[in-house]
């Protein structure tokens, strides 16, 4: 054993000794597609296992392991943990299995179904206190991601140089938009609640029905987060009375709620994380060379530009009309071809990216 461990290049050895220490060393392992991060996930054939593979350099593996177990304790759906190894960034989860929502709602299951069974989840974890230790969704936190918008998809619109000049006003005036929902402290914010993270799962009742994946990011804040995150989704279209009449579902189940300060937070976070992703799209084609984000650019600014129809960011909106009048307009065709082609800082004529 030692010997063929030796044999293996690094990672790949880690995964093996782990795997034999747990008593699965002749698990046969089933790579599952990549996402967006440097996670990878491995089925173990027939073992209703996963094996989670999370660099510890880049995304340690100890976030992962307390938010399940919090979620848990609610009567949630994340994978029970059966081996974790958080030096090495490795764990053997439970396998939810084949039935994501986006394959449920592809093959035709009832849309309504499906999403109100994740909006009473998110209900679930709504009524209940965020754990003290937790991280938090704070102005900075929040500015890191809009920022994302001026660091790489406005360049695109103007040039790298005009937007580096326009950055600081930019922040500023996202920063008033997000001054008064960034002091909540609500509850745990999942922070990627979508159908591409949400699964069926056949045998359970409530909502321990859905299962939740990709968490470890979590961070106290805002209730409207996660409910706004599913509702205008980057990836799907959910239409205005499908998306209205699921947010009359949640605020009817939190009758304690400020129903209007909850949906002034939904309007501005709304305009905070299509920004976000404008630019995470964005630098995933330009610099990691993963283009299949940019076929989501439509909807996203689509998403980006409804939000900012509200009167509250106006001043955002009237400083994008004036700084980058194309904003409203999808990118040109040639400007997409060049991010398939071409590294984001060859794109803007740069020897430098404006993030690492």
């Amino acid at each position: 054993m030692t010997e063929a461990l030796a044999s293996l290049p690094a990672r790949e050895a880690r995964r093996a000794a782990f795997l034999a220490r747990a008593g699965h060393a002749a698990a046969s392992l089933v790579a599952l597609p990549a996402d967006a991060s440097t996670r990878r996930y491995f089925r173990l054939d027939g073992a209703g296992l996963l094996l989670m593979d999370s660099p510890p350099h880049s995304e340690p593996i100890g976030p992962f392991v307390r938010v399940a177990r919090q979620l848990r304790q609610l009567g949630l759906s994340a994978p029970a943990l059966f081996e974790v190894d958080e030096e090495a960034g490795l764990a053997l989860i439970e396998d939810f299995g084949h039935d994501t929502y986006t394959r449920l709602l592809a093959a035709g299951h009832p849309e309504g179904e499906l999403y109100r069974l994740a909006i009473d989840a998110l209900v679930t974890l709504h009524r209940a206190a965020p754990d003290a230790g937790q991280g938090v969704y704070d102005a900075l936190q929040l500015s890191d991601e809009y920022a994302l918008f001026i660091d790489w998809y406005a360049p695109l619109l103007i040039g790298q140089e005009a937007a580096l000049a326009l950055r600081e006003s930019y922040l500023a005036l996202f920063a008033e938009v997000c001054a008064d929902v960034a002091q909540r402290r609500e509850t745990l914010v999942l922070r990627d609640f979508h159908v591409d993270n949400l699964m069926l799962l056949q045998g359970r009742e409530g909502v321990a029905a859905c299962g939740l994946l990709d968490f470890q990011d979590a961070l106290v804040g805002a209730a409207a987060y996660d409910v706004m995150s599913l509702l205008e989704d980057a990836r799907r279209d959910v239409s205005e009375a499908r998306r209205v009449a699921l947010l009359l579902h949640y605020l009817k189940q939190r009758p304690e709620l400020d129903a209007p300060r909850f949906l002034e937070d939904y309007r501005r976070l709304a305009a905070q994380r299509h920004a976000k992703v404008l630019g995470i799209f964005v630098r995933l084609a330009g610099r990691d060379g993963k283009h299949g984000y940019l076929a989501h650019l439509p909807r996203t600014l689509g998403l980006f530009v409804q939000a900012l129809e509200a009167q509250a960011l106006g001043p955002l909106r009237d400083w994008l009309d004036r700084h980058m009048p194309a904003w409203r307009e999808p990118l040109p065709p040639a400007t997409l071809q060049a991010l398939r082609q071409t590294p984001y800082r060859l794109v803007q004529g740069s020897s430098h990216d404006l993030h690492p």
